[in-house]
């Protein structure tokens, strides 16, 4: 039993590790400036929910085994500096969770886009074929009491490796802490320009991220994307050498659309698949790779994915009428390649459907006016296409509000909609849904709090 304490207990995962060391029998203290949903209610439940909100250095001790630093904190914040007055030892979220399977087969998934599918498909097959094994993943999966796990027993650790910042104490990216045995890469991307103002900034951390592969390990990469595979060849020799990488390229899974149900092809036989759209037979190929590589049976494999549901708000069905032919999916893209994966993966399932795709900007990146023309026609495969900005966020993030007229030239698209109302908004997707129809909502925020159940009403 040690005693660990969070500063910034409230971020999506921070809470989650929290509650998987607080349930291994750790002492568990933390605090955090604002608590929100679900982290508050999941931390309630365990008796971890701090008294009062903001930051308390007399928490601070010489009992504390060590704090766990989330990014959300500050290099100032009170706590922090109490803590490196004492000489404590911190850990930031991904220092800590390398220091607990620093001696396990490290499978690391890494990315712009597609990382929590991925993990979620790899550790979907690993427990469908008995394997134990640890796990980090952004959203919280069926199956699954948390979103990390760590134990003594498990010889494989699967993470969703994140390349956004460390800590306020390290700027890298955090996949950089991980050093994995086998990596994979679903796409290069510009993302964060926060962090990463230019293209080759951010090209620079997955240089760094490739060249952090364990020797003999291996690399599984998609090979569509152009920029990935030049930076793959530029680092790696080629031919076999002593320690080199094993690279292993991948395609997308042939699959076909057959009344309604997306069908995996694969040496003649065909497989019935619950998550649809190209990008996602890209996904499930990467998964393949791994599951081939940890010693599973291929047809094992494709077995198991027959019954992945897929991930929280990863084109995640949260209404099906099948009588009215009207299905509504939310999913957490953001950045301009995901949105424009998600409508097209919508478009090549429901081909004879009216689609609505609706899009929150909402991120940093996307709120950002020299980044916002890389949506340009992201939302062309819908039939009817909305933006949506929330002024509430965007008086946080200190942004100006963005002119209509702009952002449909921005977006290459006049006849995009734009609102600002959340309800609004709400109206028109209700005046537009007919039956024949999807509704796809995309946002890693919630609309400004639209109630999504009164959509279909």
């Amino acid at each position: 039993m040690q005693h660990f304490h969070f500063i910034a207990i409230g971020g999506a995962v921070m809470h989650q590790l929290a509650s998987h060391l607080k349930n291994q029998g750790n002492i568990i203290t933390g605090s955090d400036d604002a608590i929100y949903e679900p982290a508050k209610s999941n931390l309630e439940k365990l008796g971890l929910m701090p008294k009062q909100v903001g930051w308390f250095p007399e928490k601070i001790t010489t009992e504390i085994d060590a704090i766990i630093l989330g990014m959300h904190a500050k290099a100032d914040n009170p706590e922090l500096l109490k803590a490196q007055a004492l000489g404590l030892k911190i850990y930031s979220f991904p220092e800590f969770v390398f220091e607990q399977c620093k001696n396990k087969t490290r499978i690391a998934v890494a990315g712009s886009h597609g990382k929590t599918s991925i993990t979620s498909m790899i550790m979907h097959m690993l427990r469908v074929n008995n394997k134990d094994f640890d796990y980090l993943v952004g959203a919280k999966l069926d199956g699954f009491d948390f979103m990390v796990k760590t134990s003594e027993s498990a010889s494989l650790m699967v993470i969703e490796a994140d390349e956004y910042l460390t800590s306020p104490l390290d700027l890298r990216s955090k996949f950089l802490h991980y050093h994995p045995h086998i990596a994979i890469i679903s796409g290069i991307a510009w993302d964060h320009i926060n962090v990463f103002p230019t293209f080759d900034e951010y090209l620079e951390t997955f240089r760094k991220f490739i060249l952090s592969i364990q020797p003999d390990g291996y690399l599984i990469y998609n090979a569509d994307d152009e920029e990935l595979v030049k930076m793959v060849e530029s680092l790696i020799p080629k031919g076999k050498q002593d320690g080199a990488i094993n690279l292993i390229p991948y395609k997308p899974f042939d699959f076909k659309s057959e009344n309604d149900e997306s069908i995996l092809l694969n040496e003649e036989k065909e497989y019935a698949i619950n998550v649809f759209g190209s990008h996602n037979f890209a996904n499930l190929k990467s998964a393949f790779e791994v599951g081939k590589i940890v010693g599973l049976n291929e047809e094992a494999i494709l077995q198991s994915f027959q019954t992945f549901q897929g991930a929280a708000k990863r084109l995640e069905k949260i209404y099906d009428n099948k009588e009215k032919q009207l299905t509504i999916f939310r999913d957490f893209a953001h950045a301009p390649s995901k949105v424009k994966a998600t409508v097209k993966a919508v478009r090549e399932r429901y081909q004879t459907r009216k689609i609505i795709a609706v899009f929150e900007l909402h991120t940093y990146s996307s709120l950002q006016e020299n980044f916002i023309e890389h949506y340009a026609h992201s939302l062309d495969a819908a039939d009817v296409r909305i933006l949506f900005l929330d002024e509430e966020a965007l008086k946080i993030k200190n942004k100006q509000d963005l002119d209509e007229n702009w952002l449909k030239a921005q977006f290459a698209d006049a006849s995009i909609l734009v609102f600002k109302d959340a309800e609004k908004l709400k109206e028109k997707i209700n005046a537009e849904t007919t039956d024949n129809c999807v509704v796809l909502l995309m946002s890693s925020g919630n609309f400004a709090g639209m109630n999504v159940s009164d959509i279909n009403s």
